[in-house]
This record gives C-alpha cells, structure tokens and sequence, in this order.
C-alpha cells in the first residue's frame, strides 16, 4: 500500500441508517481504507487519515506536479542535512525530513491520524527504532503536528513489538504492520501497539503454493480462510481480553472478504471493490442483510488454548511463528529496505535540488 486514505460513512455501531449503498452499508461497522496512491481518487473516496511510506515517496518524485514535490524539495533544501560532511547521514536526515514535511502536508488534509513508516532496515533493532520514531517525533514537533495526531509503523518482528511496548509507555502511538500470525498479533496487543495490521490476501497466497504450516492448516481443516481466520482470531483475542489495539484488515481482495470482515476497526480494500461496492445499490431489505460478523460479544464466547494464553516473549514468538509467517515477514522487510535504499539513492542522484 502507497499510501491508505480512511473515510467513514454513516457508522452507527451495530445498525445501518438510511444506507442507498452497499458502500455505506458496510461503512456502518467497519471504517473502510481505500487502498490508493496520492490522492488519486480524492473526490471519490475522500480521505480522513494517511500513510507516509518510502513507497510514497518514491511516487512522489515520479510525479513531479503532485501537492506533495514541494515538501521534498524542501526537505532536500535544509540546512541542517545540506551541513552534514557524511554522505550517509546526510542522505538519512533528508529521508527522514521528506517523511515528515509530506506527513506535515497530509496533517493539513485530512482529519485523522497520519502514519509514517519506520525504516524496515532497523526492523532488528528496538533501541534504533525508538531513536529513529524520537528523531522522527522531534521533527514533528519542530513543524508544530501534535503527537496525538501521528502513527509510527513498525514492522513486527520481536525486536519492533519491543519497540512498540516502549514507544506506546511514553504515550507514542504505534501500528505494527507484517502481521502474518497469531503470535505476533497477541504479543503486539499486549505490547499495547495501537494499530495492528494483518495482511489477509498475502496469508492466502502463501497457503496456496506452500504447506507444513500448523496454523494455516488449522483453519483450513475448520474450511475457514487462513487469512480471514487470522483477523478474527486476532479481533476476539483483543476483545475478550480487554487490549486497547484497533485491528486494521490489509490486502482485502474482494467484496466478499470485506463481507466476512464486517466489525473490525478498518480494512483496505482495493479500488475496484469499493467503485462496486458505491455502485451496488443496498434495497430497504437487502441493506439489513449486511451482518456484523465480528463484535465484543462474540470475542467473549471465543475459547482460546492455554498455549495461545502465554506471557509471549522472543522465544516464545519465534517458536509459535510458522513458515508463513516467518517468509511473508521476511519479504515484507525485503520490500521496504528496497524501496527505503531506492529513496536515498534517488535523493543522491538529484540532491541538491534546482535553486540551491
């Protein structure tokens, strides 16, 4: 995902209101997340919250006369980066710059939070992590965004849910993002991330060109979705036991798995699901057909195992990780140090910028 752009339509808990839609029948118990690239379809699915992402500004830089080129020229015109003798450092401080002055711009634009990616290349490292979000924070706060509206996107390896525990007792709100188990969904809410993000379409994937995964196996023996399974065993864990986290459904590939979500916090769903789900008009009887498949209630009737009960730590997480897990979340990290050496090489190649 470049860039996600929430909206909410209508939410009313529990029922739909005067929905015409099926687009604002499903808004009624989930905040729908329009998978999109910069805005693109602004007046379609206008936005209330953001991710700043290497990914972003990659495509930024490709666009030269998006909103957005401004704040990372700026960010390749400051002084305290063009100072710095070290190539390296320099390169950092204008990546981390651009993050900001973009996520700056998108505070201006939309209501809610803005999440903004932590280097995936330090995914092995909590104290790094806690510097890079403090030094991140500190740059916020220099162009006056308060904390309360920022996210810091942490991989969830065990060293970035560590990382997450810290953060959010200083009152940093976090959202663990390469969630592909159980495991490392239980050890992030009670790290008390506040946004927890599982990628449902890549767990399908996997499980159909692999095997010898015991948890996918699992829910596929139950005729369940291993993707889908993991959501809702993730959201009843976060209820039942009373964590604070929001769970965000990822790679949502289809209107019927966004129906088999109805009741988690958020989910991203492609555009084309969502242009057919506006153009899907929900009949007075039809739109009370749309069921809460998730909620409070049923989370307190889940049973859970007592080995999915444990006080998790890093040998405990890695142990209970499958292969799915273990791959998916190496080639998520893959993806974003790529994308992340991409940036720093492309701001090496136009740096400094005309005017300077």
């Amino acid at each position: 995902m470049i860039l996600g752009a929430m909206f909410k339509l209508h939410a009313s808990g529990l029922g739909v209101i005067a929905s015409t839609t099926e687009l604002e029948a499903v808004s009624a118990f989930s905040q729908i997340v329009p998978d999109t690239v910069i805005f693109d379809d602004f007046q379609k699915f206008p936005p209330t919250a953001a991710t700043v992402s290497s990914s972003l500004l990659l495509g930024i830089c490709g666009l030269p006369d998006t909103i957005f080129r401004n704040a990372v020229e700026m960010a390749l015109a400051d002084s305290e980066c063009y100072g710095l003798e070290n190539s390296d450092t320099r390169l950092s401080c204008f990546f981390n710059k651009a993050l900001v002055n973009v996520g700056g711009d998108m505070t201006k634009l939309v209501p809610g939070r803005v999440s903004t990616e932590v280097d995936a290349r330090l995914a092995y490292d909590t104290h790094a992590i806690i510097r890079k979000v403090h030094d991140l924070l500190r740059l916020y706060n220099d162009i006056n965004v308060p904390p309360q509206r920022l996210l810091f996107k942490i991989p969830s390896t065990w060293q970035g849910i560590e990382a997450a525990r810290l953060l959010e007792s200083e009152g940093i709100q976090t959202h663990l993002t390469f969630v592909y188990s159980f495991a490392q969904a239980a050890a992030a809410a009670e790290a008390g991330a506040s946004v927890i993000q599982i990628f449902v379409g890549r767990i399908r994937d996997w499980a159909r060109n692999h095997s010898d995964d015991p948890e996918i196996e699992s829910a596929q023996l139950r005729g369940e979705d291993p993707g889908l399974a993991l959501v809702m065993k993730a959201y009843n864990y976060i209820h039942k036991y009373g964590y604070k986290s929001k769970l965000m459904a990822a790679a949502v590939r289809n209107k019927q798995d966004l129906f088999s979500l109805l009741g988690v916090d958020y989910i991203i769903a492609p555009l084309k699901v969502l242009q057919s789900l506006k153009e899907s008009v929900a009949s007075p009887d039809e739109k009370y057909s749309f069921v809460r498949r998730l909620s409070p209630q049923s989370a307190a009737k889940y049973v859970f195992s007592d080995e999915e009960l444990v006080k998790w730590n890093q040998t405990s997480l890695t142990e209970a990780m499958g292969p799915a897990a273990v791959q998916l979340l190496a080639s998520g990290l893959d993806g974003y140090a790529s994308q992340a050496n991409r940036v720093e090489e492309l701001f090496g190649k136009i740096w400094p910028p005309p005017n300077v």
